[in-house]
This record gives C-alpha cells, sequence and structure tokens, in this order.
C-alpha cells in the first residue's frame, strides 16, 4: 500500500521539531502538488510529488551530518523508490542522476519555494505583489537568504526546460493560495 500523506506528515513531525523546517516542508509539498499536475501527472503522482517535497528535509534537523540517508532508507523500507530516488538526486552532493520529471521537479522546487518564501517575508505586501523580476533582483544579492544554492535554483529550471522567471512565476503562484497557512502574508497585509 503506497504512503499516505497523512503517514508521511506524521513522520516528518515525529522527526522534525521546528516549525520553520516543517513550514518549508509544507511549502514544497504545495509547489511539488502544482508541479505534478502542471506537467499532467495523474493523482496518484500528484500525492507522491507531494510527498516527496514533504519529505526531502526530514532527517536534516535530527541528523544534518547524515542527511538524505535516514529519510532515503525510510521511503526505500516501505517500497517507495521513486520518492526516495528523487529526495537522493535533489542533494546534488551525491551525483544521483535526474532520471524522472518528479526528480527534475524536486530539484526545481525545493530551494525556489524557500527563496521565494524569504522574498515574501520582507515585504509588506507578503507574496500578494511578488514578481518575478523582484525575486531575480533578489537572487542577485548573495548575501540575501545566504544558505539558498543559487545554482541549483538555475540549474532546476534548465532540467524543467523553462525560463528561470517563468518558474519563479509558477511558484510564487502555486504558493499565493496558501498564503496565510504559510506565513506569507506579509506584514501589512
Amino acid at each position: 500500500m503506497p504512503l499516505t500523506r497523512d503517514d508521511a506528515w506524521a513522520h516528518l513531525c515525529e522527526w522534525t521539531k521546528t516549525d520553520a523546517l516543517r513550514n518549508h516542508a509544507r511549502a514544497v509539498e504545495l509547489v511539488m502538488r502544482a508541479a505534478a499536475q502542471r506537467y499532467g501527472e495523474g493523482e496518484a503522482e500528484v500525492e507522491a510529488w507531494g510527498i516527496a517535497g514533504m519529505l526531502h528535509d526530514a532527517d536534516y534537523e535530527a541528523w544534518p551530518e547524515v542527511h538524505p540517508d535516514k529519510i532515503v532508507a525510510w521511503l526505500r523500507e516501505r517500497d517507495e523508490e521513486a520518492i526516495a530516488h528523487a529526495i537522493s538526486a535533489h542533494y546534488t552532493k551525491w551525483g544521483v542522476p535526474y532520471d524522472s520529471q518528479l526528480d527534475k521537479a524536486l530539484l526545481a522546487c525545493d530551494e525556489l519555494t524557500g527563496f521565494v518564501g524569504a522574498c515574501a517575508l520582507v515585504r509588506p505586501e507578503g507574496i500578494s505583489t511578488l514578481t518575478a523580476k523582484s525575486v531575480k533582483k533578489k537572487l542577485k544579492d548573495k548575501r540575501f537568504a545566504a544558505k539558498v544554492e543559487r545554482a541549483e535554483v538555475q540549474a532546476g529550471a534548465e532540467l524543467l526546460g523553462v525560463e528561470l522567471g517563468e518558474h519563479i512565476t509558477f511558484v510564487i503562484e502555486a504558493l499565493k493560495p496558501h498564503a496565510e497557512e504559510l506565513g506569507l502574508t506579509g506584514s501589512g497585509a
């Protein structure tokens, strides 16, 4: 039986205690679900893509030195190879090839989702008026959200075969309906 979203969330919460990392997991889940729909995936794949987004950093807080070893092993024990492979591939230091659209999308959506969220947090209007142009400008400032791997943001868009601005707009639009849940409404909202 495939892993359910509820079981995945329960496991994430068992390993991940901070609200910030749980919020990032939820944001990437939402963007990955939107990406699956964008690329014409069926209902089961939309669920799997969302779970991949949710769990991609599930072991980071508890075991940062071996991330993503633990979550990949946990998924493989449950015969969730596609999700395990995507999470392995998203950790670029392992050099795992991007064999599927899921693999490519997770790399393309993870860092950018975090970066878009950071951009929204510093705007009075939050994500509601955020544009790709604003995000691209912030990407040039290496001090802003300094831990975000800019090369992965660009590589992800290239893997999907889309222009970076188009991909940024997609991520913004995927997050907008969930702005309140994700805390992206801004200080003036």
